[in-house]
């Protein structure tokens, strides 16, 4: 992971941000970040622009931003770089994309249009309701993978990156289970010459980031770079990787709310949940093959955080289901629906309802940017294989095989930034405070 006391290589020059997919969230991290740097937004849900970290005791009163803590690289010095299987230009993805207001994104046409897609590795096997000509061609797996290496030495060399980061904010692809060919990298490079039907195309652009030394950050939940192969390989190269799923909207809800339930040991008998979305997301997850991908995300926090092995009376037989709907008048504002049934003192029973009207891209797009600024600030501290200090930005976080993924909230907080004080020597937090009444 990281030896102590290593020193952090400085955030010199430009760094590269590599985004499959130029869809909703990618030309929303963009015009974001574009519109930021002109002083026309602001950074809000961003916490390595916003974020504060305490040091040292309460009574120090140091609580510097997280952006003067460590050095993270600058606004300014992102460059961005995409595929997509459309030929539409960042300016033209992010009006289809109707997140952001024309008169804001007419602010900064011209950086948006400056972006034009790369041909991207797509197979639509693996998301079966969309098609697009804006796509490679090869020989093979492998074959495509190098091409992709091509792309990204070509986009350094043109803008004389110093560093680079791979984001994939592209679509959810089918269920895939863990195969024979995901074991080992061996495996895995001999099914890319053969065409392996259980190696999916973000597993390529994963293959292809990792071979160049760019750390890779999986934001959906696809079986990418959650393998031993890739593990393996990140390890090989020394490059860091995360995942996966980005935590946005009623995921989100349930690890802030979940924690607070099993705090003051609360039951908890069903949790109803619906979604209604209109964006290209939703109509990916509208085909069942996806949706099961997404499905097994969003089920997967609230086991882990209740831990009804622990507490079997209070959560052993939760009755939970997940539904969404694709609802095209809703573009990306998505509608979350949960019914919580719980119950308390002599087990007598309570409701919790909640409507979450979110707007998908909008939360995502922050989180997009301090991966790819933490990504960066990994490497450049000699940090490898899985990130799982990173957890607080996933539905499906990584770990280490042998341990189980941690999904509260606040103790994913706290781990992200014990994690930066570590790294800077700064005294870990525990929040005893007993020394202030000795």
């Amino acid at each position: 992971m990281i030896e102590k006391g290593i020193s952090i290589k400085p955030a010199e020059g430009r760094l590269g941000v590599l985004l499959p997919g130029l869809g909703a969230v990618s030309t929303t991290l963009i015009a974001g970040v574009e519109l930021i740097k002109k002083g026309l937004g602001r950074p809000i849900g961003s916490l390595t622009q916003l974020g504060t970290i305490r040091l040292g005791k309460r009574t120090d009163k140091r609580v510097p931003k997280i952006k003067d803590f460590v050095p993270l690289t600058k606004l300014e010095d992102l460059v961005f770089g995409a595929w997509d299987i459309f030929q539409d230009n960042g300016y033209q993805a992010a009006l289809k994309a109707g997140v952001i207001e024309k008169s804001l994104l007419d602010q900064v046409r011209k950086e948006l249009e400056a972006i034009v897609p790369w041909r991207a590795v797509f197979d639509q096997a693996y998301v079966k309701r969309l098609s697009g000509d804006n796509i490679k061609k090869g020989q093979n797996k492998m074959d495509l993978a190098y091409q992709l290496m091509e792309d990204i030495q070509r986009f350094k060399k043109e803008w004389n990156l110093s560093r680079m980061v791979m984001i994939w904010c592209a679509s959810t692809e089918s269920f895939l289970e863990p195969d024979e060919v995901h074991q080992s990298l061996k495996n895995f490079e001999s099914g890319l010459k053969e065409n392996h039907p259980k190696i999916a195309p973000s597993m390529i652009y994963a293959y292809a980031a990792l071979c160049s030394g760019v750390p890779f950050a999986n934001g959906a939940p696809n079986l990418t770079v959650d393998i031993p192969a890739l593990v393996e390989l990140s390890h090989q190269n020394g490059v860091p990787i995360a995942g996966k799923d980005f935590k946005t909207g009623q995921t989100l809800m349930k690890t802030i709310l979940a924690p607070g339930l099993k705090s003051r040991v609360l039951g908890l008998k069903g949790w109803f949940s619906t979604n209604l979305l209109g964006n290209r997301d939703g109509e990916v997850l509208d085909d069942p093959a996806s949706f099961k991908t997404k499905e097994e995300s969003k089920l997967s926090a609230l086991n882990y955080i209740l831990q009804p092995d622990l507490y079997p009376e209070l959560y052993e037989k939760v009755i939970h289901q997940v539904h969404i709907h694709y609802y095209p008048p809703r573009g990306d504002n998505k509608e979350g629906w949960d019914n919580i049934d719980i119950f308390g003192w002599l087990g007598y029973p309570m409701q919790i309802k909640i409507n979450f009207l979110c707007r998908d891209s909008i939360l995502a797009a922050p989180i997009v940017l301090d991966l790819a600024l933490f990504m960066d600030l990994a490497q450049r501290c000699n940090m490898r294989g899985i990130q799982e200090w990173l957890s607080f930005y996933f539905k499906s976080p990584m770990c280490a095989p042998e341990l189980y993924p941690e999904h509260d909230l606040f103790i994913q907080l706290m781990k992200l930034k014990n994690t930066l004080r570590y790294i800077r020597g700064e005294e870990l937090i525990t929040h005893l405070g007993l020394e202030y009444y000795d």
